[in-house]
């Protein structure tokens, strides 16, 4: 283990006033903590921060020196030894899978002789989904253990020489604390389905104006045309033969788009074991042959589009089984929203509108601190003229306009 990694048993400051109440440690792997006691911070409903998800990225070498994700979780014990409080960190030595790009930043430092690399980042790897970064138990004094949190995370990249800390995709509540402690705020922008209490997929339809409509309408019937079948399958239904063509779907995306395919079949295999309902498949079939697969996540209310993959082009199909079907699943068990992923402005004229995302940074390097700040603030004013530009796109007549998102719609604040 390199010198930029330290995996010390606390690194609360003796005689600081948090030490006599709690632990806080760094640990490089969930195996330290017990599944019960981490889930019951947030895993239990949100499927990307459960033990079974993250655990899974650990066992099978989908994080570590590989892929530069290298795990060390912040985990807060009070006096009794009780989790409390806990951050999904990593050591970063690059910034791939984070999809809040800060390339440019990494070029700056660079062209200064400074060097960008390693970073802490507080996030869920591959992942660009909002949901809460800075965990508290129920039964803890949720401000102060966050704020500990905050402040000891930029302790350590202060101490071991981390060129920053960034959460990124918080959810509502941790933007507000981080902001509160004078952290640089980045605004993104996704495109996401509410649940309006539909009835059902033509109900939901109703809501649009007439050419969309009929646009979404011949679209679905062209899958049937091609002579499509969709089938869904939740991760417990699946056997391994299905698993591993969900692996070749998924190697083969990641092959045709130059990327990197991060993620093993043994790891697809474990979450179907472990997450079971939680895991979501739609399954094209075509001539009696599984032709396209589409993965997502579930939790109590929302559904995750992830992954995606087909084995030849036919028309109209990514938006049946990456889109349609999802919201159909969404309506049919009563889930409010639908997050299919990052970017795509295809999805508006399909029913996701616009939705601003978040990310927190903190800048060890005095001038780029204030820089990027500067930066920052510039871009988020362009982010949101073209975060308002976006709804002229939407399908939806005024009135129709499901209300959680005429509400954010006017909300900067968030």
């Amino acid at each position: 283990m390199t010198q930029y990694y330290p995996n010390r048993s606390n690194i609360v400051r003796p005689g600081s006033p948090t030490s006599a109440s709690f632990e806080v440690c760094v640990r490089d792997s969930l195996d330290t903590a017990s599944a019960k006691e981490w889930n019951q911070l947030g895993g239990h409903n949100e499927p990307f921060l459960s033990y079974e998800f993250l655990v899974a990225l650990e066992r099978h070498g989908c994080v570590g020196e590989a892929f530069g994700w290298h795990p060390r979780h912040l985990l807060v014990r009070d006096a009794r030894g009780r989790l409390v409080g806990a951050m999904p960190m990593y050591v970063k030595t690059n910034s791939y899978g984070e999809f809040v790009f800060d390339w440019s930043w990494a070029s700056a430092y660079e062209r200064c002789g400074l060097g960008y690399y390693p970073k802490l980042v507080i996030s869920i790897p591959y992942t660009p989904i909002r949901g809460p970064r800075l965990l508290a138990a129920p039964s803890a004094d949720t401000h102060l253990v966050q704020d500990l949190l905050i402040e000891q995370a930029i302790g350590l990249a202060n101490n071991q020489g981390f060129s920053g800390v960034h959460w990124l995709f918080t959810d509502r509540d941790d933007t507000r604390r981080l902001r509160d402690h004078s952290l640089i705020l980045r605004m993104g922008v996704q495109y996401h389905w509410h649940n309006n209490s539909y009835r059902d997929f033509d109900h939901f339809l109703e809501g649009f104006q007439s050419r969309k409509r009929k646009k979404v309408k011949r679209e679905r019937l062209r899958v049937a045309e091609q002579g499509i079948r969709m089938r869904i399958l939740h991760g417990n239904e699946a056997d391994d033969a299905t698993w591993r063509t969900v692996h070749r779907f998924y190697v083969d995306t990641f092959d045709r788009k130059w990327g990197v395919p991060t993620l093993n079949l043994n790891f697809f295999r474990e979450l179907g074991r472990t997450m079971g309902e939680r895991v979501m498949l739609v399954l094209a079939e075509h001539a009696g042959r599984t032709v396209a697969c589409a993965v997502s996540f579930r939790s109590d209310e929302a559904l995750y589009g992830r992954f995606w993959g087909c084995e030849r082009s036919f028309h109209s199909l990514h938006f049946e089984a990456c889109y349609y079907q999802g919201i159909e699943y969404c309506i049919r068990h009563g889930l409010r929203r639908f997050e299919p992923g990052a970017q795509g402005e295809h999805k508006i004229s399909r029913g996701f509108l616009p939705t601003r995302t978040w990310s927190a940074h903190w800048i060890g390097h005095g001038r780029f601190r204030e820089v990027l700040a500067d930066f920052c603030r510039r871009e988020q004013s362009v982010m949101q003229q073209e975060y308002e530009a976006l709804w002229a796109l939407s399908p939806y007549r005024e009135d129709a306009i499901p209300l959680t998102q005429r509400n954010r719609r006017v909300d900067r604040a968030e």
